[in-house]
């Protein structure tokens, strides 16, 4: 028996998040490389850690304003994926004239970075175009169909994972302002708006991870989706909003919240994630839309205190085993939703402790930075730590060309790397 060589990523975070590949490495002519040392490291996460994009989307289309460079450099330095914002709205004017071209340059450039893309979202009472208004249902309701079938299918390939519709416990009562929306669901029900969305994107992008997503997180949410569920609509992952203005939630109440949604059996996604590094919002507020203010100003105390809350956060969530995704809602405090000072950086783009706090969870616990081992006697190296995409270099030469494999979480497999 041979003893096979290991390497480890030292505090790798929750045991259920961790796996373990075993290489056998081989030269170009398949013989073992026997006691050789080699580089591994880790390449990305397979859990999705993810923020918005939308401060981004000028820079991909050659308008960045200054800092903006420096500002997507810090988002690639810790984060997997983008949110792009597709409200409908903002992103289809006039008819007929969608935003398609300026969203594909950001979600390229994205992609070109190593950062997965996903839509936010498809369909929406908040933010429907106000040319909708007065159109008979049918129309709105074709109108709609053709909009996410539109978009779906022609960001396919480069856009895999959308929030299919959101909002929908809310959606018949709606209120804040007239959309054509929210009298379709009123006529034809919360759960034929779900199928619709959900069935027009699929068709369009089989292979989309397609999310219902909600800031209602009490048994109304639960009921609809027992609802979906028994209707026979497929459901890839389950969306729920965390936006924190008014405090921080605590470990017990987030995992609490992932464990009443866990008993659907499906992926959770933790999509809109916000804490404050300032004064808290009122608790009086009921709609967070409600409180304006000019200004809303980041304190020393309160980024202690968001750096705190946001590790307490992240650990509690990763900690859960149904949590696959969690998005905060903000890279900066510049241009930040109702002006809080929610960013990870500041708006002139230092970064706050908070920043910090996850970049450290992200990339050195949860991380294998590149780490030289010896093979075994049989050519053999075993690599366990947090699940995702690895490479392999030999350590004799840096010019050498890495092989890559994985680490597929709570599982011990093997694979073979040729060197």
């Amino acid at each position: 028996m041979t003893t096979t060589a290991r390497v480890a990523a030292a505090g790798a975070g929750p045991e259920h998040r961790l796996g373990t590949t075993t290489l056998q490495v081989t030269d170009a002519a398949g013989a073992p490389l026997a006691d050789t040392e080699v580089v591994v490291e880790q390449t990305r996460h397979a859990f999705t850690f993810g923020n918005i994009g939308f401060d981004l989307v000028g820079l991909a289309n050659g308008r960045g304003e200054a800092g903006d460079e420096e500002l997507g450099e810090r988002y690639v330095e810790v984060f997997n994926a983008a949110t792009l914002p597709f409200y409908w709205r903002d992103f289809e004017p006039e008819p007929g004239r969608p935003r398609t071209d300026e969203l594909r340059r950001a979600a390229e450039w994205f992609r070109d970075r190593g950062v997965a893309v996903k839509g936010h979202p498809l369909a929406w009472h908040t933010l429907a175009p106000q040319w909708l208004l007065g159109r008979p249902l049918d129309e709105v309701e074709q109108t709609l169909r053709e909009r996410i079938r539109r978009d779906a299918g022609g960001f396919a390939g480069l856009i895999d994972t959308w929030d299919a519709i959101n909002e929908v416990v809310i959606m018949p009562v709606f209120e804040a302002e007239e959309n054509a929306i929210t009298p379709l669901a009123r006529e034809r029900g919360r759960i034929h708006m779900i199928r619709l969305a959900f069935e027009e994107a699929r068709a369009a992008n089989p292979k989309a991870t397609l999310l219902l997503n909600d800031f209602d997180l009490s048994s109304a949410y639960e009921c609809l989706i027992e609802g979906v569920l028994e209707a026979g609509i497929r459901l890839d992952a389950i969306g729920l909003q965390t936006h924190m203005h008014q405090g921080f939630r605590g470990e017990e109440a987030l995992v609490k919240i992932a464990d009443r949604f866990a008993r659907y059996g499906l992926p959770l996604h933790f999509t809109e994630t916000s804490l404050v590094s300032g004064d808290l919002m009122p608790r009086h507020i009921v709609d967070l839309n409600d409180w304006q203010v000019d200004e809303w100003p980041s304190t020393p105390d309160g980024e202690a205190r968001q750096a705190d809350e946001l590790e307490r956060h992240y650990r509690a969530l990763v900690g859960h085993p149904a949590v696959e995704s969690i998005t905060y809602w903000g890279i900066t405090d510049r241009g930040a939703w109702l002006n809080a000072p929610i960013g990870l950086l500041r708006a002139d783009g230092t970064p706050k402790p908070s920043f910090d706090a996850l970049r450290d969870l992200v990339k050195d616990e949860w991380w294998l930075p590149p780490t030289t081992t010896r093979t075994d006697a049989a050519g053999r190296v075993a690599v366990r730590g947090f699940a995702g995409d690895y490479a392999v270099r030999p350590a004799r030469s840096t010019d050498a060309a890495a092989a890559t494999f994985t680490v597929a979480r709570g599982a011990d497999a093997e694979a073979s790397v040729t060197l």
